[in-house]
């Protein structure tokens, strides 16, 4: 019978939850077992597709077009399970779905309450990710105990074992031990409350991690455990990692987190096989190259607007051994200061995608310094279509040339609303979402990075590049590398007189993990590399000339 593990988090929200679930899924499936994981988020809106970066982080997208919580990359990254619609619900689509049935009669009748409609609707959704051979599912709720909005998911679980069975779920609370610098000592306090607001509402944690700065002693293990009704050993420390996120899993282990859960939940209790997880750490340890690259976006200042694509960098510099340094750099800067300034000393420029009109210009400016200057660039989504408006107004000499989205009344709309997008009014959900197949241009660089003629990528997207310019744009030098099977579709660019660039109508970010580097990706770090050897080779014949005339 299918396990099902329970993920909660306590004291405060960001504390990691989706990170250490991810990791869980991760050691379970080293141990031979199959694992899905889904995450059940509290917020009203039906899915993140339309909130603000600032807000929540990155949109990240599934297969199947879903916009879903960054946490699923965490999930995808470090597990092999598939992901679908179904492995991220929010409140909103919950209550929607139960309103839907409502309209149709199906309730008989009966007054509509949160128990027990909406929370048998949360135990359905969470029984869909339990497929025949799936041997456990971890679901993770959102939000942080206390909170009003988590209450129907934190009801649903504490129902949950009522149908399956208490033998096969397992209850895991992560909590926060914070440390008092004038104390000198950890205080766990707000953990005590955290895990008694649970017990109050019917759920006892067989397991508790505790998020800490400090190491937590043999005493306040003791306490705790005391406090929140456990044993000892399944007070379990999560101390922070300032190296890697890959790290965290092998904490779990040393502490016994696997094993704990093997146990109770009477698993296969086989060793876990850790050795491409120690490779990977073997190689951000021991770099043979060290690279900057400047990440020009428009919500470059907040770290998880770009989750995916930071992550994509560091499984590129895992393959090439290669330590990455980012530059988080706001295209507005640019604007304000020139690219000179800020892009001056880097090995490479990506330009990630984003929406709306601000920092547009300084998207453009950067993509003209590095066409102009040899560095190589990497555009995504906007970048690529940024790149675009860059090469029409600086290369073909088409002034004024934009996209409609930002300027409706341009002359030369190089970038345009796709066909489909034109009579949609509702913004939730209808884009130009989820894996698109795309056809190669054999000997290009994207098919070189490829390997393959044929690839599926997923996409997030309302504009295209307008096909009315095509000839012109090939006319100078532009080459279309990847368009959609039709020919209809630009989905790729590619200059080939450049060192590297390359700018994609994708996400390729998506599709990235630690033991498997997104080609191109992969193949973007090692342009990088070979310009900073380039410019380290230069550099040191300056000096040897420059000795010589002076002897």
């Amino acid at each position: 019978m299918t396990k099902y593990i329970f993920v909660t988090g306590g004291v405060v929200s960001s504390i990691g939850k989706g990170l250490t679930s991810a990791s869980i899924g991760m050691l379970l499936e080293a141990r031979g077992l199959t694992v899905r994981m889904q995450k059940l988020d509290p917020y009203i809106n039906v899915d993140p597709g339309t909130m603000s970066p600032y807000q929540h982080g990155e949109v990240y997208v599934l297969d199947d077009g879903s916009e879903t919580d960054l946490d699923l990359g965490h999930y995808e990254r470090f597990t092999n399970g598939p992901l679908t619609r179904d492995s991220n619900y929010t409140t909103g689509q919950i209550y929607l779905q139960v309103i839907e049935k409502e309209r149709k009669g199906a309730f008989l009748g009966k007054t509509v309450q949160v128990i027990p409609h909406i929370t048998d609707e949360i135990k359905s959704v969470i029984r869909k990710v339990a497929d025949s051979g799936v041997d456990v599912v971890i679901t993770e709720i959102g939000g942080t105990v206390g909170d009003i909005e988590s209450l129907p998911f934190l009801e649903a679980i504490r129902q949950f074992p009522i149908s399956v069975g208490r033998e096969n779920c397992l209850y895991i609370h992560l909590t926060l031990l914070p440390y008092l610098k004038s104390a000198g000592e950890l205080k766990t306090k707000p953990t005590q409350h955290s895990v008694g607001q649970l017990r109050q509402i019917g759920i006892q944690p067989d397991i508790l991690i505790c998020r800490t700065e400090q190491p937590m002693s043999r005493e306040e293990r003791d306490k705790i455990a005391l406090f929140c009704n456990l044993r000892p050993e399944a007070v379990i420390e999560e101390r922070d990692k300032d190296f890697s996120i890959y790290e965290v899993p092998l904490s779990l282990v040393a502490n016994g987190l696997d094993e704990q859960i093997c146990d109770r939940l009477h698993l296969p209790s086989q060793a876990p096989d850790l050795e491409p997880l120690n490779d990977i750490l073997h190689r951000l340890r021991n770099p043979q190259h060290e690279i900057s690259i400047a990440v020009v976006g428009k919500y470059a200042e907040h770290k998880d607007a770009y989750k995916s694509i930071y992550e994509a960098l560091d499984h590129a510099g895992i393959h090439h051994r290669a330590q990455i340094r980012i530059s988080r750099i706001q295209s507005s800067d640019i604007e304000a200061e020139g690219p000179e300034c800020l892009l001056s000393g880097h090995d490479g420029i990506l330009i990630p995608g984003g929406f709306g009109e601000r920092g547009i210009e300084g998207k453009v400016q950067a993509i003209r310094f590095a066409r102009e200057k040899g560095i190589p660039l990497f555009g995504i989504c906007l970048g690529m279509q940024c790149a675009v408006i860059e090469f029409a107004r600086h290369v073909i000499g088409l002034k004024d040339a934009h996209s409609t989205e930002f300027d409706k009344d341009t002359p030369h709309p190089v970038i345009c609303l796709l066909d489909e997008q034109r009579e949609i009014t509702h913004l939730g959900g209808t884009m130009r979402l989820g894996s698109q197949p795309a056809r190669l241009l054999p000997g290009s660089r994207a098919h070189r990075a490829y390997g393959t003629e044929a690839i599926d990528e997923r996409h997030r997207h309302r504009y295209e590049f307008n096909n009315v310019f095509r000839q012109q744009f090939e006319a100078h030098g532009m080459v279309f590398s990847g368009t959609s099977p039709d020919g209809g579709l630009v989905e790729i660019v590619e200059l080939p007189d450049h060192p590297w660039f390359v700018a994609v109508q994708f996400h390729p970010e998506f599709k990235s993990k630690p033991t498997k580097a997104q080609p191109l990706f992969r193949d973007f770090v090692e342009a990088a590399i070979e310009r900073r050897k380039r410019r380290h080779d230069a550099a040191q014949a300056s000096r040897i000339t420059t000795g010589q005339q002076a002897t």
